[in-house]
Order: structure tokens, then C-alpha cells, then sequence
């Protein structure tokens, strides 16, 4: 107990305080210079998280998207359709990987010409991906796509912690993980149309065009998140609003010395319960709740019912019905709970946005043994799983707010970090689950599967989050108790 509540204040323990972070212990709402975002009107600093959830969006959007062109895909690379899968496992490994390359980088360069890089270079691949004609061409171009479109998959959550105040954070965390989670079941549904009506490879043109028309958002309504006041001066180092042609002119924005360690540093704050344990849990629920959704999907309905590329794409509408009704619970209930705790008790109190998140655990174990039980025993295709697949995407989403808010706030001045340590264990568990989810499936049938996965989340998802919300609770009422 006492290390859990110890670990805000010796946070700087674990490594040299990051670059983003040096200067974190100055009041920056008291800073008035326009380059400050704190001072930035609303609609500015709604554009900036608008434009980072649509970049995290594109990039999963980008991986799923090919997932009806694998029967099509292995033909014209006269390859099989498990290879062909592994053009999505690869991208969904590197977009956990690579966001700890790219985080030293933003906290030194800062996050807006990293984001220009990354969608220009996306759509560099993305033209190269519709002109491939071989496997391995193909693949060259998808690794490269996910390492350049990744970084916002990570920072991301730093992005929203430098504009928002923490009665508003969730709702604004709320919007990147729907649009983060929407990329999965959307790229399918929109895709599938593209596949069957004018092939494959307009799949990549679309993505370059999506790619495309980031790039003029940014170049027109992106601004330099990262703000660090310079020593002495109230304010800051750059005090007045760069002109249009001076912004996009990369300068180091943190004297900070980039440091090897630094590449690394996100993985250490799993040493702390308030990051591994929502870490760990998000990364089961998603897996399960998601992905096993979003890559049995096409194999479940194309199998037994014979459903071509679209009619499966249209099936994913129910996922992102699910992921939207989610979010209206998740993001703005949980900034009002929060707030009606914080008068309640005078002070504020992450934990509290987990009372929300077991609404979440109740809806996506039902959810997916309505979706494995009805889909085993159709005859002929019905709503019903489709509706089970829309419950359990309802609980993922609000699982996937409430808990990445609930880590964000206890570490906000570390939120970047956080942000791509969460990142990087949804991945990973993510990448592992589609090489047993088609062992699984086959020798326990779909009921079975979804017994198993429900049993997962319930023996190891739910437990941890029940026990670190006593912790948190009983160490933040002593801390507090203290403070008084």
C-alpha cells in the first residue's frame, strides 16, 4: 500500500526527468503567451485532438481496411490466405512498437512536423502499396506504412493532457480512443464495397487519399502542442504565434539532450500498478472484444453463410453502432461522475471513473456470448450475433475510456509516456491473439471460443481493476487525510 501511494511522488525515481516533463511543476494556466495552448480558444484545441484521433483512426483503419481482400490478395500474389494475413499482423505489431521510437523525438522536435512527416510519408507507401504486384513488395510498403503512421497511437494521450484540464479529459480522451477503436470495424465496412466494386488496389489509393487530405487539415489548422517556458521568462521561450511559413520550419523545441534511455522509458512506468494493471486489462478486453471480433468476423459469416467481401464489410456496422453508443457513456459520464465526486468529497480522485468501467465488463461478456452462441447455432444469417457484436463493442469502449483516463490522471504530467506504454501492451496481446484465435475457434466452435474468452476477462480483466481501484482509493483518502 504504501508503494502505491508513493508512486506519484517518486515518480522521477524511475529515470532523468523526460523532456516533456521538465517543466511540468510550473503553473502554465498563469502563462500568457500565445504559444501556450492552455491560452489557445476552444475550437483550436478542439481542431488539434480532432485532427491526432482521425491520424490514430487512420492508422488502424489502414490495417483492418485490407482484411476483406485476403481471398483476393492471395490470388494476385499467388500466395495463401494466412499469408496474406500476415500483411495486417505485421502492421499491428509495429503500430504498438513503433511509438516508442517516435515519443523521444516529439518531446525534443515537438509533435507537429513528426505528424506532417507521418502522413506524407504514409502516403508515399500508400501509392507504392496500389502499384505492388508481388507479396513481398506488398508487405515492404504495409511494414513501412505502420511505422510512419504510428506515433499518435501513443502521444496521443500527451497531446489531450497539454490542452485539456482534467474535468474535460476524458470526454476529449473519449473521442481519440472511439476514433482509435472506430479504424478497426471501419476499414472492413468501407472496404469491403472498394474490394468487390473496383479491386483491391483502389484500397491504397483511398488510403493515400485519406492520407492526403490530413495533410492540408495540418498544414492549415495544426499548431505545435508541446510548450515549454523558458527559464525566468513567464512567457516562454517562443512568446509570440509563429507565421504560417515559420511554423513549418522544424526547430528543437526542448534544450533537453536526447538521451538512448529515453526510448525506452515508456515500458518502465509498467513497474507501476496505476499503469500495468489498466494496461494489462485494456489490453485482454480489446483483444477480445475487438480484434477476435474484427478477424473471425469475416471467417464466421463468409464461411457459414456464404457472404462475399461486401455483405461482410456491412457487418461491422454493428461494431461501430456499439463503439459509438459506448463512448456517449464513457467519455462525458465519467467528467461528470468525477465532478460530482470532487464536490462530494472536496478533492479529486481518479479511481472514481472506475465505478463506470464495470458497466463496461458486464456488457462485453454478454455481448460476446450472445454473438458465439447465436452465431453457432444460425442456420441462416439473423441480427442476433450482430447484436451481441454491438453490446460487446458498447463495454470495450467504455472499458477502453475509463481506463486509459484513470491511468492518464494518475500520472498526467506523464501522460505521454503512459499513453504509449498502454499502447504498446494492447498491441502486443493484440498481435499474439490471431495466431490461436483460428485454432481456438475450430476446436471449441464459436459458443465454446467466446466461453473462454469471457472467462479471461472475468478471471483476469475484472479482478485487477476491482483490486487497484481499492488501492488507489484507500492510498489517495490517506494522502489526503494527510495533506489536511
Amino acid at each position: 500500500m504504501k508503494g502505491d501511494g508513493d508512486e506519484q511522488v517518486h515518480l522521477e525515481d524511475i529515470s532523468p526527468t523526460p523532456p516533456d516533463q521538465q517543466y511540468s511543476n510550473r503553473d502554465l494556466r498563469v502563462d500568457t503567451s500565445p504559444a501556450n495552448p492552455q491560452n489557445w480558444p476552444v475550437w483550436k484545441k478542439d481542431a488539434q485532438i480532432l485532427m491526432v484521433a482521425f491520424h490514430s483512426m487512420a492508422a488502424t483503419f489502414m490495417a483492418a481496411g485490407i482484411i476483406p481482400a485476403y481471398d483476393t490478395m492471395a490470388e494476385a500474389y499467388a500466395v495463401t490466405v494466412p499469408q496474406a494475413t500476415y500483411l495486417t499482423s505485421a502492421q499491428i505489431l509495429l503500430l504498438g512498437i513503433c511509438p516508442l521510437f517516435w515519443k523521444p523525438i516529439t518531446s525534443t522536435y515537438g509533435r507537429y512536423h513528426v505528424f506532417i512527416f507521418s502522413v506524407l510519408g504514409s502516403m508515399v507507401c500508400n501509392i507504392g502499396g496500389a502499384r505492388c504486384t508481388t507479396y513481398g513488395t506488398q508487405m515492404v510498403t504495409r511494414v513501412l506504412t505502420a511505422i510512419l503512421i504510428s506515433p499518435p497511437m501513443g502521444i496521443g494521450s500527451g497531446v489531450i493532457a497539454e490542452l485539456c484540464e482534467p474535468e474535460k479529459r476524458a470526454q476529449k480522451l473519449g473521442w481519440w480512443t472511439l476514433m482509435l477503436t472506430l479504424g478497426t470495424p471501419g476499414g472492413p465496412l468501407i472496404m469491403g464495397f472498394v474490394t468487390k466494386r473496383v479491386g483491391f488496389e483502389w484500397m491504397f489509393w483511398i488510403f493515400a487519399m485519406m492520407n492526403f487530405g490530413q495533410l492540408i487539415a495540418y498544414l492549415l489548422l495544426g499548431e505545435e502542442t508541446l510548450y515549454i517556458p523558458a527559464d525566468g521568462d513567464t512567457y516562454g521561450a517562443n512568446p509570440e504565434r509563429p507565421r504560417f511559413f515559420q511554423k513549418l520550419i522544424p526547430r528543437r523545441i526542448n534544450p533537453h539532450p536526447l538521451k538512448l534511455r529515453e526510448f525506452i522509458e515508456p515500458l518502465l512506468y509498467s513497474r507501476f500498478p496505476r499503469v500495468l494493471i489498466p494496461a494489462c486489462a485494456h489490453a485482454i478486453v480489446f483483444c477480445y472484444g475487438n480484434i477476435a471480433l474484427i478477424v473471425e468476423m469475416p471467417i464466421a459469416f463468409g464461411e457459414k453463410f456464404n457472404f462475399d467481401s461486401q455483405q461482410i464489410g456491412l457487418q461491422f456496422i454493428a461494431i461501430v453502432i456499439g463503439c459509438l453508443l459506448g463512448e456517449q457513456l464513457s467519455g462525458p459520464m465519467s467528467d461528470w461522475f468525477l465532478q460530482v465526486m470532487h464536490r462530494k468529497k472536496g478533492y479529486h480522485r481518479p479511481a472514481d471513473r472506475l465505478w463506470l468501467s464495470y458497466i463496461g465488463f458486464g456488457t462485453v461478456i454478454a455481448g460476446l456470448l450472445v454473438w458465439g452462441f447465436q452465431l453457432e447455432k444460425a442456420t441462416s444469417w439473423n441480427m442476433t450475433p450482430c447484436v451481441g457484436a454491438a453490446i460487446a463493442s458498447f463495454g470495450n469502449q467504455i472499458i477502453t475510456t475509463i481506463l486509459i483516463s484513470f491511468a492518464v490522471d494518475s500520472y498526467k504530467e506523464s501522460s505521454t509516456n503512459v499513453g504509449v506504454c498502454i499502447n504498446f501492451f494492447r498491441h502486443i496481446y493484440g498481435f499474439i491473439g490471431p495466431f490461436y484465435f483460428p485454432p481456438m475457434f475450430n476446436s471449441l466452435g464459436l459458443a465454446g471460443a467466446a466461453g473462454v474468452m469471457c472467462a479471461i476477462i472475468g478471471a483476469c480483466a475484472l479482478p485487477s481493476v476491482i483490486a487497484i481501484q481499492f488501492v488507489a482509493t484507500r492510498t489517495d483518502r490517506k494522502r489526503q487525510d494527510v495533506t489536511h
